[in-house]
């Protein structure tokens, strides 16, 4: 089935590429990630992604960057409720519109994501937004939880060399993720 993978960066693409050859996928990498904020740190996952990709004969388009369309549709913060989930809502929402729209007009038949590997998402939203953005446009929807290969993707990513983030990608998170960590250094 030829299938667009929406990937979110190298690391996170290791396994579930593996898994969907492996189930015969023919696989196309989009990178659909206005989300990644600032512009360099959405140029050094991409150049990482490319280079691992490159290396396997993957194939790999990638969708127009504009903070501004994140900013649109996740809103403001006073928007978002309790914690963070209506933000990363809005922002697979956003991002997987942006692959299914890439799929629905390049002639493929299915849509996935690699968002579904990090034990640090919501894999039901997740599931879910694919889902709607898929039916939306005709694609069949290859949603895997891909948590249990986290372990592999991660030990396969660090002996590639690969860079490997420590936040998801838009501002809020790269803040939480910095707060978490001065927390975690306090408290050691």
């Amino acid at each position: 089935m030829k299938t667009l993978l929406h990937a979110c960066c190298g690391p996170c693409s290791l396994e579930p590429v593996r898994l969907l050859r492996e189930q015969g996928h023919e696989l196309t990498i989009g990178y659909m990630n206005s989300n990644i904020q600032p512009r360099g740190e959405y140029q050094h996952r991409l150049e990482t992604l490319l280079e691992w990709a490159r290396s396997e004969g993957i194939p790999v388009v990638e969708g127009a960057y504009d903070p501004t369309l994140w900013a649109a549709a996740v809103g403001d913060s006073n928007t978002w409720g309790e914690g963070h989930i209506e933000r990363c809502r809005r922002c697979y929402r956003m991002r997987l519109e942006a692959a299914g729209d890439y799929a629905r007009n390049h002639g493929f038949e299915a849509l996935s994501t690699t968002l579904a590997v990090s034990p640090y998402q919501f894999t039901e939203v997740i599931h879910e937004e694919l889902e709607a953005v898929a039916a939306e446009r005709g694609l069949a929807v290859v949603f895997e939880d891909f948590r249990p290969y986290y372990p592999e993707a991660t030990r396969r990513s660090r002996a590639l060399g690969m860079y490997r983030q420590n936040f998801c990608g838009c501002g809020p998170s790269n803040a939480e993720a910095a707060a978490e960590r001065a927390e975690f250094k306090r408290k050691r």
